[in-house]
């Protein structure tokens, strides 16, 4: 009770004091803009590090009291900023992530390759604890793929995600009454058990984007019939099976793929490492993975969210579902 009376005496204050005192904000947003930091190196050329955690969307993150730019638009903005710098020669991404929308994660694939062909600048892709499903599809355009020896990687598949709550509102006596033009216009709804045709038909669409993929993880990895064969089954791999696959290069550390970044570049080694933060962070370092919505004072005063699985909407994915957190 006295947090909640702190937290409405703060709400009063900032508003009260709107019109002449400095902007604060005890949710932690902030607007500034992106602002290079040097890692490490002193040459003039640079790697820029971009951190890709979480599940990949094209829509702002709204938790409970704060809402944070949706991953795609945070990876755009830095490749954005860093197609401007010249001493920029290549980008290596830190990946973590159980993959996302098909959407989504099509959209950065499209936003990577545009970028290679765009700038000439080379792209690197470093897997930690997870790159699979729509984490693998972004990193299919990098030049090298990179995984560290623990990766979870793969699930190269789509799957349909949709709550239904007929059953229950059977038991409690309610209904949803339907108007309709078209047979299938309410096809995939929640309220009713799908007919037969109902499902081949999404089953149709759920066959379609899942081709599409292995269609482009054989045109950037050039696969045999016997690896596509097991890569198809959507099943996700440790690095070293992996790479037998051929879906990635090389099983290594982060700082490997930093001297790998430099090596494919052709750049000194001395050359520098940066990333884009709007905050700083004492004895800054390569595993450093907050994004670039990170606060200015590091831990915000009210910091309340959901669980991530109660954030997904009815909708395609090419995603991992056993990482999703509850």
């Amino acid at each position: 009770m006295r947090v909640f009376h702190f937290i409405m005496a703060m709400i009063v204050t900032v508003t009260l004091t709107a019109c002449s005192a400095p902007n604060i904000n005890i949710f932690g947003e902030t607007r500034e803009p992106l602002r290079e930091v040097t890692l490490s190196g002193r040459g003039d050329d640079k790697v820029l590090l971009i951190s890709i955690s979480g599940t990949i969307s094209d829509v702002p993150d709204k938790g409970f009291m704060k809402t944070s730019p949706s991953v795609v638009e945070q990876v755009v903005s830095q490749m954005n900023k860093a197609a401007n710098d010249k001493r920029i020669k290549t980008i290596l991404f830190e990946i973590n992530s159980p993959g996302g929308t098909i959407t989504a994660s099509d959209l950065l694939y499209h936003e990577i390759l545009s970028f290679k062909e765009r700038t000439r600048k080379k792209v690197v892709v470093c897997m930690l604890d997870l790159a699979a499903s729509g984490a693998y599809y972004i990193s299919l355009p990098a030049d090298e793929i990179i995984a560290h020896p623990t990766t979870l990687t793969g699930s190269v598949g789509v799957i349909f995600l949709q709550p239904k709550v007929f059953g229950l509102m059977d038991k409690i006596g309610l209904g949803v009454d339907v108007k309709k033009f078209g047979k299938n216009k309410d096809m995939g709804s929640p309220f009713r058990e799908g007919t037969e045709e109902e499902q081949k038909l999404m089953q149709k669409m759920v066959n379609d984007f899942g081709d599409r993929f292995l269609q482009l993880v054989q045109k950037h990895r050039k696969l045999n019939q016997k690896s596509l064969a097991e890569v198809s089954t959507a099943r996700v791999f440790i690095a070293d099976e992996a790479l037998k696959l051929g879906l990635i290069d090389k099983v290594a550390y982060l700082s490997d793929a930093v001297n790998e970044a430099k090596i494919i570049a052709n750049i000194p080694t001395d050359a520098q490492v940066v990333v884009y933060r709007r905050a700083e962070y004492p004895e800054d370092n390569y595993y450093n993975t907050a994004d670039v919505t990170a606060y200015r004072s590091g831990v915000p005063l009210v910091n309340i969210d959901f669980p991530e699985i109660l954030k997904f909407k009815t909708g395609f994915y090419y995603l991992w579902p056993g990482a999703v957190s509850f």
